[in-house]
Order: C-alpha cells, then structure tokens, then sequence
C-alpha cells in the first residue's frame, strides 16, 4: 500500500497536479453523499520546521490545498495510485511545539463556495440558460474551475426571473436538485453535475471467505427520516398557478411501498426553478431515488479500495445469508496501511418510481 499528499498552492485540476510532497503519517479521507461538503481530510504530517508563520507558508490556512491519492506498489515496483481529490487546509494544529507533528483538517473545494456568500441579491433573467447561472456563481469564486455536465441539461433557460439572495450555494444546490442532478467536486478536482447512478448496477462485490476483501459487518433497521414519496412544485406567479408532480414508492415487493404496510410518508421540496411539469417529476423521481433502499442498512469495514465513491451500488455477501445490492452513503477510506474501509450503506431493494 502507497499513499502521497502534496500541497498546491494554484488552483489545478486533473490528477497530477504540480506541488510540494509532505510526508504522511496517518490519516484519512471522509466521503458523504449526503452532506453538502462531501469530502473531508484528516492528515498528520511532519511537523519539523513546518508550522506556518506567514501566510504564504506552506501549511497556512490561506488557500493551499492538500491533493491526496491512496495506491499499491507490486513486486516489480510500479506504483498505481488512485486520486481521492483537492482539499483546502482549514485547521492546522500542533500539539509538541516546536517540531512535533501537524495534525490538518482540511474540507474539499465545495467548502469555498458556501463560504462565498452574496453581498447582495442577484437577479437572473428568464432565457438565462442553466449553464450560464453556474458559471457567473461558480467562476467569481474559482475563475478556472472546471464545470462538467453529463448531458445538455446546461443549455436549459430559465423560464422565469428568479433572484438568489445571499447563499450562493443553496442557489446552485436547489437548480441542480431541480434538474434531478446531484452535483460535487470530484477526484479531479472538477464540479461535475450529473445524475444519480444507477441503483440496480453494482460496481463491485464486497464479499467474505477465502480471497474475500469483507472483514466486519452490523447492520440495523428504523424507519426514522425514511419518506417514500417526493412532491415537487414550482412557485405560483401572479397569472400561473405552481406546477406540481409526485413521485412515490410504486413497487409492490418494496418494503416502503407506499400503498403497503409502511405508510404513506411524503417529503416535499419546492424551488423556483420549477416551471414545467416534466422538470417537476424529474426532480421528484430523482430525490426518491437518493433514498430508496432505506430503512435496512448495512455498514462494513473492508480492504480498502480507494476507487469506491458515495451512491455507487455494492453488491455484499456475507455468511449464510444470500447477496445484497447496497447503495453507499458514506465510506472513509484510510491513508495508512493498518486501516479498513469502513462504509455505511442502504439496501438497494430496485424500486419503481412513478405518480400514485
């Protein structure tokens, strides 16, 4: 097992970007598919001589991020790593002064534009396309990002006028939502907007036994938080009624089925952005999607392959017990040889979406 970290100091992208090399002493790298800050870091490193004094010092909570990767080396001593992404250093702290180890919490690259709030209310006019919106939003706190999109939802218009108050990244959080988009900075460093993977469609098996990567399991039920059917609406106009879509749980072998024992549990979600009645069933279908699977969830400790993201389906096998298809919320994938993956997951039970 090989991990490297290195600090930059320019905003970059890709997976080879230019900085300096720090030595890792532990750590490790947190994923979370439900919170807005999808990605945090955790890294000791050597301290001798590295406590930042000045702003343009290396570890100085002013800017540099901390790119990390996490690999193997084979006998024949090639190296293959895998990225784990671009994280601004937030918290450097030192508990031996003067050259004892530094301990940096670092968040990725999303942190910065929550932390950009607006001075002042933006209007954006109806005809605006959707990709224009996050350029002007995105570009003024990182002029070279790199925005991607994995089909033409960009060149969508506004079909009215809707202003963004002061929280830059709610605007751009709901617009996404409201597309049926899930959106983050990625391995590489871009912001990419996409929809959710397929559920069904497992990208890999975590299994036990002999040449098995599984080595702890629990697993626990409840039906806290749990909605099995997502209403979507628009905002009324002085001429238009709101347009409004629901989506709910339509699979009859589901446990949250939603005209079965479960109940009917709706969540509700309105945006501005929501002007037609496909945009609002897009958005509810996709929200539904996010959570289907719940209340059966599973968390386990592995090998840890750094390739694993949150929302990718895994298919789990364990003892006595036939395979599962789960969804990842969460997983922390460790820096150090001695660590496992650990991941908190949702049974994916293949549901059907569709209007009550």
């Amino acid at each position: 097992m090989v991990a490297r970290a290195r600090v930059v100091s320019t905003f970059q992208t890709g997976v080879n970007p230019t900085g300096t090399e720090i030595a890792i002493f532990s750590g490790n790298v947190v994923l979370d598919g439900n919170a807005d800050i999808r990605g945090t870091l955790d890294l000791t490193t050597d301290g001798t001589d590295r406590w930042p004094r000045k702003p343009t010092d290396l570890l100085a909570p002013y800017g540099n991020e901390i790119f990390v990767e996490r690999g193997i080396r084979d006998v024949n001593e090639k190296t293959e790593l895998v990225s784990l992404g671009y994280y601004r250093i937030y918290a450097p702290e030192q508990n031996e002064i003067p050259d004892g180890e530094i301990r940096l919490e670092c968040k990725d690259r999303m942190s910065a534009i929550i932390e950009a709030r607006l001075f002042e209310p933006r209007q954006f006019a109806a005809g605006t396309t959707i990709g224009a919106v996050f350029n002007a939003l995105v570009l003024e706190v990182y002029p070279s990002a790199v925005i991607e999109w994995d089909d033409n939802t960009n060149t969508s218009t506004l079909a009215r006028s809707v202003v963004a108050e002061e929280d830059r990244y709610a605007f751009l959080r709901d617009l996404a939502t409201s597309a049926g988009k899930v959106m983050y900075f990625d391995h590489r460093g871009i912001l990419v907007i996409k929809d959710p993977p397929n559920a069904s469609v497992p990208v890999v098996e975590v299994n036990s036994g002999n040449n098995g990567v599984l080595v702890s399991m629990r697993r626990h039920l409840s039906r806290e938080g749990v909605f099995n059917a997502v209403v979507a609406m628009g905002e009324a106009t002085d001429t238009e009624e709101p347009v409004r879509a629901v989506q709910v749980d339509n699979n009859p072998n589901s446990p949250t089925y939603f005209n079965g024992k479960f109940g009917k549990v709706p969540r509700f979600f309105s945006s501005p952005f929501i002007t037609t009645l496909e945009q609002a069933e897009s958005a509810a279908a996709s929200i539904l999607t996010r959570s289907l699977g719940l209340p059966y969830n599973v968390d386990f400790s592995a090998v840890p392959n750094p390739a694993l993201e949150p929302l990718d389906p895994v298919k789990v096998k364990y003892p006595r017990t036939a395979a599962e298809v789960h969804v990842i919320d969460s997983l922390t994938i460790p820096l150090t040889s001695d660590g496992l993956l650990t991941a908190a997951t949702r049974e994916s039970t293949h549901t059907s979406i569709g209007a009550p």
